[in-house]
């Protein structure tokens, strides 16, 4: 993070230590998440097949909910669609369910255009929202064998992974996936309408400095939101009357007194929530369509809610 405190003498100062208070609760939540059962119910079954359609056209043989369950297993436990489908009749074995499972072939048919329900825990209030975006890999390996044999570097494809981070539950509001030429204030729009709640304040980097994203907040939530996105250094006072606020406190008190005072800091959330996606559901996507790579988006983005719902860990700082 640009603009730390004291930067030319940090390694002069102890690091703060800031231990789990509530080591007990957290570390059971984590071994929730190795629990199948918290990923397959046992009423799975009444929802296995797919409803049976009343216009003309193929029947579906599983429902939606089906596949979802398949790709939210390949997602947690990081598995090939063939050692999914295997990995789900074993569990339906155990269970002493009779389920047919879908074989790979449709898992990764029926991904494309699958639509998700989120399971995000309903505000009683007005929520603060913090965005930030990300890069995920799609194919091409690490670059060893290029350094080693001094082969050409293959052309790498990568993807956009734009998160919105609810500061006080911990969840992911909104997860959108484009492709790398999409910007980040192209994006908002999009990002925005997956978001029921409403927004008290809104928290980004300098990336989401425009006069489009504030059009687009104000319009989605009102004019009263109040908007902390840092202005670059050569900035100017225009008509935004926040902005030119901004750009006043940095101009008298420095940019390190405004950020402390705005709250900025917080947006350390999510940074560390994307940290938390490549840790647990990875930093490559598995699938090769761009339209089965947005539902495997979606399917961690409600994975990484599931887990968040089982206990999150408390911090308090050692002095």
């Amino acid at each position: 993070m640009p603009y730390k405190f004291n930067d030319a003498r940090r390694d002069k100062f102890p690091k703060a230590k800031y231990p789990v208070t509530n080591c007990s609760e957290y570390n059971e939540s984590l071994r929730q998440r190795g629990d199948v059962t918290i990923w397959v119910s046992e009423d799975v079954v009444e929802n296995w097949a797919s409803p049976r359609r009343k216009t003309r056209g193929g029947q579906a043989r599983y429902s939606d909910l089906a596949i979802e369950i398949c790709l939210t297993l390949r997602a947690v436990f990081r598995l090939p669609l063939r050692q999914t489908q295997g990995f789900m009749r074993s569990i339906a074995r155990l269970m002493g369910i009779d389920l047919v499972v879908p074989d790979f072939s449709t898992l990764s048919r029926r991904g494309q255009g699958l639509r998700i329900a989120q399971n995000r825990r309903a505000a009683s209030k007005p929520i603060t929202l913090i965005v930030d975006s990300t890069g995920l890999k799609v194919r091409g390996g690490n670059g060893w064998h290029e350094e080693k044999h001094g082969t050409r570097k293959a052309r790498k494809t990568w993807r956009k992974l734009h998160i919105a981070l609810d500061q006080e539950t911990g969840d992911i509001a909104a997860a959108e996936l484009t492709t790398e030429h999409v910007g980040d204030e192209t994006a908002l729009p999009d990002l925005l309408t997956e978001i029921d709640a409403h927004v008290s304040r809104f928290l980004a980097d300098g990336g989401y400095d425009g006069q489009g994203v504030v059009d687009c907040l104000e319009d989605r939530f009102g004019s009263g939101i109040e908007i902390i996105v840092p202005p670059p250094k050569n900035a100017v006072r225009g008509e935004n009357a926040q902005r030119n606020q901004h750009i006043d406190a940095i101009a008298e008190h420095g940019r390190m007194n405004r950020q402390t005072e705005t709250g900025y800091n917080e947006r350390s959330k999510v940074e560390a929530q994307i940290g938390r996606w490549k840790q647990v559901i990875g930093d490559r996507l598995q699938a090769r369509d761009f339209d089965r790579q947005i539902a495997e988006a979606k399917i961690a983005s409600k994975a990484l809610n599931r887990m968040t719902s089982l206990g999150r860990a408390e911090y308090g700082r050692a002095f």
